[in-house]
This record gives structure tokens, sequence and C-alpha cells, in this order.
């Protein structure tokens, strides 16, 4: 939905904002082609010397428009669909500078969660933030009676406002680009920002991190090598998590190519795997940052809040799309890929062929299973996306989680191959799903389903006919291309209604102005002589609205 112009006018001084930071860092030619309105083309400045990619400086606008635009980086980078391998690069560097907020100003919003004083539930409490972040920050503390170390991930303050001023100015800024610029109209621009915001209002509500982490503590199928930390779900609310404290090692202390450091990437590996393919939950950002070496050796996984999900179906989509990928057979993964989008978009074959080819030559070898499979899977669905196949974002996450697990293990493993990890559970898999018993429930289901449908198909004939007897059977019918149109009315009403005003105020000062009431100044009534002034201020800023808006056109 576009931005309404009221809340336009009300996010005017972070809209100019915007504009400006985009100008300075060389993006002033695609502004020129969106319908800003004349207060934000103020503010435009002179436009900054390009001297790095268009892709760094997409991350160094982000960075510099502060935690939201950040989040909103990191989340796009989990979009191979719609966002190129060389951007995806960049957004994965976004540093969050964000110094911590003073815990007189978190205090109020744990107390909240918890429902009680802070010292009623914590023997004690370090006021200093151990880490920061763009959306919540960390502090460490210990409990009440039992003494138990935990950490503590609080919201910031006034975080859900800015969020939704700068995703209200975001949609506007994606529908005008949608509609103007045609080379973009193929991604989607508002859909994508939508689902942005949506999957970050989401990461926002803790509760539903806390659930990830106790689904994933009860799947686990490696305990003893992995896990995640304990959740105080008692304690825990929308804005406040109560975990227990994480003190392990980071893995960049880890002597690369030890044997220990080839246990954790085959350990790290498995259990990736095992949660796509087998349990259909997983950690959506398993990079080094987010892993610690706990005593006895055991993988801990930190920050939930992005994860992924698949459905048996979409499972067994990714085993036929592997096992095409690993053979190089460019065809057959085509022919998945068609298969699992959610339309059912015209696709140009050849065309999608010979970019799946190109793509597996430049970053994988089928024949010796060396390569960068992430990086493959990452372009891979990118070309999907151009080639107007949508998958499910799931599967974007999917990609990113092998990436990133890539990416660790190699950094450990030097002689690591990603391939002869993922191989073992693939065929587990391909087990499960040719099972004699497995094929003979799902033809059962399909038969029952099958059944069903045809028991309902006399009713809902009946229904139909129906409403067509009574006269109320309704078509949703929608007009496309449109909007334009509707904004022109819209403006054209805004101007009458001025214009009325504008005349009432006229004719109400012209008839006080007869009465000769008191005050009186220059023998005239004082109220007469400021509606004419209020007419004619009035009056001059519609014509020189009118006059700006003719040239724009």
């Amino acid at each position: 939905m576009a931005i309404k112009p009221i809340e336009f006018i009300s996010n005017a001084v972070r809209a100019k904002e915007i504009v400006a930071v985009l100008a300075r860092n060389g993006f002033a030619d695609l502004l020129q082609k969106l319908d800003l309105p004349p207060r934000i083309l103020s503010a435009f400045g002179t436009s900054a010397m390009v001297k790095r990619s268009q892709w760094e400086r997409v991350r160094l606008v982000l960075e510099e428009l502060g935690p939201t635009f950040i989040k909103i980086g990191q989340l796009l980078s989990t979009r191979p669909d719609v966002v190129p391998e060389a951007l995806i690069d960049e957004l994965r560097k976004l540093q969050e500078t964000v110094p911590p907020v003073p815990f007189s100003e978190v205090q109020s919003i744990i107390e909240e969660g918890l429902e009680r004083p802070v010292s009623e539930v914590f023997a004690s409490f370090e006021e200093e933030a151990a880490a920061g972040a763009s959306m919540a920050q960390v502090h460490f503390a210990s409990l009440v009676g039992t003494g138990e170390r935990v950490a503590v991930k609080v919201q910031r303050p006034g975080l859900e406002k800015t969020i939704d001023a700068d995703f209200d100015i975001l949609i506007w800024f994606a529908r005008q680009a949608h509609e103007r610029l045609e080379n973009l109209r193929p991604y989607d621009l508002p859909g994508v920002v939508q689902t942005l915001r949506e999957g970050l209002e989401r990461e926002l509500d803790f509760r539903r991190e806390a659930r990830s982490i106790q689904f994933f503590s009860l799947q686990n199928s490696f305990p003893e090598d992995i896990c995640a930390p304990k959740v105080y779900e008692d304690l825990s609310s929308r804005r406040v998590l109560v975990m227990e404290r994480i003190d392990g090692h980071r893995l960049t202390e880890i002597d690369p190519g030890s044997e220990l450091a080839k246990r954790i990437a085959r350990v790290g590996s498995r259990s990736l795997f095992h949660q796509i393919l087998i349990n259909g939950f997983f950690h959506a950002d398993p990079h080094a940052g987010n892993l610690r070496l706990l005593e006895g050796k055991k993988l801990c996984l930190l920050d939930w809040g992005l994860t992924g999900q698949l459905t048996r179906r979409m499972r067994f989509g990714m085993v036929d799309l592997f096992l095409s990928f690993i053979r190089g057979d460019a065809e057959q993964v085509a022919r998945t890929a068609i298969g699992l989008a959610d339309s059912g978009n015209a696709v140009d074959h050849r065309t999608l062929e010979r970019q799946i080819m190109f793509s597996i030559r430049e970053h994988y070898d089928p024949a010796t299973g060396q390569g960068d499979v992430g990086k493959a899977v990452l372009q891979l669905l990118y070309i999907f996306g151009r080639n107007g196949i949508d998958l499910a974002r799931d599967y974007s996450l999917v990609a990113k989680s092998i990436l990133c697990v890539e990416e660790t293990s190699k950094a450990l493993d030097p002689e690591y191959n990603l391939k002869s990890e993922f191989e073992p559970v693939l065929l587990d898999l391909i087990r499960e799903r040719r099972s004699p018993w497995r094929m003979v429930r799902d033809a059962r289901e399909r038969l029952m389903q099958g059944l069903d449908y045809v028991q309902n198909l006399p009713d809902e004939l009946h229904r139909i006919l129906k409403k067509i007897e009574k006269d109320s059977l309704k078509l949703n019918l929608q007009h496309r291309g449109l909007e334009d149109l509707d904004h022109t009315i819209s403006e054209a009403s805004n101007k009458i209604t001025l214009g009325i005003i504008l005349g009432c105020l006229i004719m109400g000062s012209s008839l006080i102005i007869t009465t000769k009431i008191p005050p009186l100044l220059f023998g005239y009534p004082i109220f007469g002589l400021i509606g004419f002034v209020l007419s004619m201020a009035l009056g001059v800023w519609v014509a020189i609205d009118i006059l700006r808006g003719g040239k724009g056109r």
C-alpha cells in the first residue's frame, strides 16, 4: 500500500535524510526518475564523486541510515532470488556500529517484560551491556535463589516506532520505483519490502526466538555434539528474552587444520544438513559469530531470531535439486525448480538451462565435488528469480545457511568438502522417501484426499447454483495500471476542497467588513482583515502549488 500524503508529511524529515544520503552516495540519477514531492527534492545536494562499486555504495547507504536499514540489508542478504550475488557479498559485510543504550533507558522495558522490579528477579545485574546490535542489547545477570548465570536480551527503546516510519517511506519509494523503472518491475519491489517488514516484525518478537530454541532442543538429533542455550520461558516476553549465559570459545580461537577444527566442521555440517533435510526446521544464520565451543567440545548455536522451515514436499524437492546440482545436470535442475515454483509463470527453458549450466561451471566441479557450493546455490536462486520462478523464501534461507556453514567449515578445515558431508544425509532422506511403507502411505493419503474432493464436489456445485439462482454470485475484478489516475483524482479533489475553503473565507471576511463590528483597524473590523490576509496567503500557496505541479508533469 502506498504511503498516504499525511504520512509522508509526518515523515518528511526522515524522507529528506534518506534522499540526501542516497544522493551523497551517487544515486541522484535514480532519485530523479522518481516522482518525489517538491519538499523532498530540496534534500538533494551535490552528488559525491563515485569511486566505489554500486553494491559497495548500497552497503554504505544502509550503514549510514542506521539500525533499521542495517537490519533490512541483513534480511535482504537472505533473498538471493531478488538480490545478485555481488550485492549479497556486500550486505554480509554490514557492520552494526550501534552504541549500547544506557541501562536507565532499558530498565523500564525489562521490568515491563518481567512484570516486576529487576531486583526481585536477579541477584546481580550488570548495567553495562555485554553486547549491542541494531535491534537489541544483552546484559549479564544471575538469578535470585538459584544463582544461575543468565543473559538478558532486551529490545532497544523506541525501536518499533522508528521501524514503522522507515518502512512507510521505503514502501512509498518501492512503489514509485516499481511503477516508473521498468527494469526493476520483475522484482516486485513493493512485495519484497512488505515481506522484509513482516520478517523484521517477526524477529522483533522474542517469544518466537524462545520457541525456536525450545523446538530445536526437542528435535536435536546430536545432543552430545551440538546444543542451544536454555531458555527461561517464564521470565521472557515479547521484548525481553532471558537465556542461559554462554561463555564458550569463539571459533577464531581454534587452530585451523587441527583435529579439533576438523571435528567441529564435521559436527556443524552434519547438524545443519540434518536440520534442513530430516527435521525441516533449521538455524538460518549459522555463521562463526553465532557459534561457541563449550567445555566438552560441544558446539552451541546462538541467536535463533532467523530460522527456516520446510514441509515434507519442500524437503523432497530440495533432495531432487541437490542431486541434480551435484551431478551437474542443468536440465534436471531447471525442471525441478519449475516444479517447486509457487506460480505457473511461463519460463524460457533454453535460456534457463544455459544460465544454470554457466553457474555450475563457474562455482563447482561435479566430477570432484570441489568448489563453492554455497555461492553456486545463491546464484542459482537469483537465476530462478530473474526467470520468473518464485520459490518460497525458506529456500533462500537454506542457501544462506549452506553458504555460512561452508565458509565457516573451510576456515576451520582447508580440506573441507561440502559434498561429502551432505551426501550421506541426502541418501538417508532418499531412503525415507522411497521406503515401501512411505510410498504405500502416500498413495493412501492421496486416494483419501481424492475421495474427499469427489464427495465434496456436489455440495460445491449446489452452492454455486444456489447463488446463481438468487442472483448473489459475485465476481471480483481488479483493474491494474490505474495507480496514477487514483493519485490524480486525489490531488484534484484536494485542490477543489482548498478552492471551496478559500471562497468561503473570502465571502465570510467580506460580510464581516460590511458590519463595522469592533475592534477596528483603519476603520475596518480586524477579524475581516485577518480573513482577507489568510485568503491571500492561501490563494498564493495554491497558485504556487498548481504551477509546480504543472512543471513536474
